[in-house]
């Protein structure tokens, strides 16, 4: 089942509802049949188990919609909380990588010479914990938005990660328990501000100005609960930019599994339902790993098994 908020493509009607994408690529209108508990993903996901099964049960004779009439938005377009973390240890080796080449580029090193460098190993703290920050949950963006280049920035880049749903709150929760606590996954892409991130965190703090920009935290285009996923670990992740794939990765990659990422945050501090988590990116999965960053009007595909595409659109600064 793959679970979405949507409008009504008609400038009549500008509310989220949730619906469900059917097979036959129309859209079964949940919040059509007056329940309570589809006035939006927020109340379904609080709805717990019996929310989502009503939702099965109520798509098959709610009122339909073909696609076409419908715009696509966030899953939950203002999630309760966010975090993001590095959880694919490919990626943050990549990334030291790049910042040594950089460094080593602007000592005059030769082009051997950088090509010479070696993988570095990852920080020892990142094997002894899982690293995160708060991201902002009102930098949401859908499938299809465009999002605008902040004018602070020239390096813009995307980032291919498998994004998290809780259903169920908790503290101090044990890993082998963490997997009653997922409501279900969806494609995440963490456009960043390379420039203004590199220079904020020379300051010991951050990220910043990096990450928070108007539509930064894309999602989407559906959310899909654990129970019709099945095992998160092994699916393929693919990012196309303009059309022309660039990565290929897997989230069976991950160093850290969400459960253990649950197990941990919940130390000592309550989580509650519908809280985001971000997996962090994929091995190959941003153009940071590569010193290579985004144009204006660029367009970014982030392709996730099971789940679908996350398509969005790179455009100039707001003036």
């Amino acid at each position: 089942m793959r679970l979405i908020t949507f409008r009504f493509s008609s400038a009549d009607d500008a509310r989220d509802r949730v619906g469900v994408w059917m097979e036959d690529d129309t859209v079964a209108d949940l919040s059509a049949t007056g329940e309570d508990g589809f006035v939006s993903m927020q109340a379904l996901i609080e709805g717990g188990p019996a929310a989502l099964e009503k939702a099965r049960r109520l798509s098959a004779s709610a009122q339909r919609r073909p696609m076409e009439a419908v715009s696509l938005r966030a899953p939950v377009p203002v999630p309760v909380q966010m975090r993001d973390f590095m959880l694919f240890e490919k990626h943050v080796r990549q990334c030291a990588r790049t910042a040594q080449a950089v460094a080593a580029r602007k000592r005059g090193a030769s082009q051997a010479e950088i090509d010479a460098i070696e993988l570095p190993m990852a920080p020892d703290q990142w094997y002894k914990q899982p690293i995160y920050y708060k991201g902002n949950r009102f930098a949401v963006s859908g499938p299809g938005e465009d999002v605008p280049r902040p004018s602070y920035s020239r390096r813009m880049d995307y980032e291919c990660e498998l994004g998290c749903f809780l259903w169920k709150g908790g503290v101090n929760i044990k890993a082998e328990r963490a997997r009653e606590h997922i409501f279900g996954f969806t494609v995440f892409n963490d456009f960043s501000a390379r420039d203004a991130q590199g220079l904020e965190m020379l300051g010991r703090l951050g990220p910043a100005k990096g990450k928070d920009f108007d539509k930064a935290n894309a999602m989407g285009p559906c959310l899909v609960p654990l129970e019709d996923l099945g095992d998160y670990k092994g699916l393929e992740m693919i990012v196309r930019i303009n059309g022309v794939e660039m990565s290929r990765g897997n989230s069976g990659d991950m160093y850290w599994s969400f459960e253990q990422v649950i197990e941990w945050v919940s130390r000592d501090e309550t989580l509650h339902p519908g809280e985001f988590f971000g997996s962090g990116t994929v091995g190959d999965g941003c153009g940071l790993e590569f010193d290579r960053y985004l144009s204006d009007g660029d367009v970014v595909e982030l392709e996730i098994e099971k789940i679908g595409v996350l398509r969005n659109r790179l455009v100039p600064a707001r003036t």
